[in-house]
């Protein structure tokens, strides 16, 4: 018997990032939404993540939170999906996942909130600018479809989320093959069943009834 797997997340939160890597791996799993506050801070969820955030999946008697770490277990745990390449090729998916979780996650978020790395400053952070993070990944996505290879993977589900968060909210710069890329990705059948479930969750959770 298959082992169970559940997803906890709230809709309006980086848990749509594993909803959709879900959707990609194409498994059943169940789904337990959590309130921001007092839900995500109880006990009983701290015992699954003790920092009280979502998202975070239970896979039998595995537990993963990080939603760069999700979409690469995910990948790994269900192999038929092909959302992983082969291990002797995975330098560039390895690369950008990690480059999505460190350097441009915390040059956006600094941006977001008005924090502005001093240019004698910057080789003492790891992303140096967010110019330079978002010049970086720029060039790497001009002139192909996918971030890693020649087909979607996980790395796509993990950089196209931020970068369609980004983009729907202005805290990364319009850039051609930027929208390109996040346009591409949001017309995969996946994305959008998953932006369904998340777009339904998020009504049910206003809901007073």
């Amino acid at each position: 018997m298959a082992e169970e797997l559940v997803l906890y997340t709230n809709p309006m939160s980086r848990g749509r990032i594993a909803r959709w890597m879900l959707e990609e791996a194409g498994t059943p799993y169940r789904t337990e939404l959590l309130g921001f506050g007092e839900p995500m801070k109880s006990p009983a969820y701290r015992a699954i993540n003790p920092m009280g955030k979502v998202p975070a999946i239970v896979h039998g008697q595995t537990v993963v939170t990080e939603c760069a770490a999700i979409c690469a277990y995910l990948a790994d745990a269900f192999p038929k999906a092909e959302l992983a390449p082969a291990l002797s090729d995975r330098g560039a998916y390895y690369r950008w996942l990690f480059f999505a979780a460190g350097p441009l996650e915390a040059a956006v978020s600094n941006k977001a909130l008005g924090l502005v790395v001093p240019p004698e400053r910057e080789m003492m952070i790891g992303y140096g600018s967010y110019s330079i993070v978002l010049d970086t990944l720029e060039q790497a996505l001009s002139g192909r479809d996918f971030i890693a290879g020649g087909r979607f993977t996980a790395a796509d589900v993990y950089v196209g989320s931020h970068l369609q968060w980004g983009l729907q909210f202005g805290s990364i710069e319009k850039r051609p093959a930027f929208e390109t890329y996040a346009a591409r990705l949001a017309e995969r059948p996946a994305a959008q069943r998953a932006s369904a479930l998340d777009d339904a969750a998020a009504a049910q959770m206003k809901s007073p009834g």
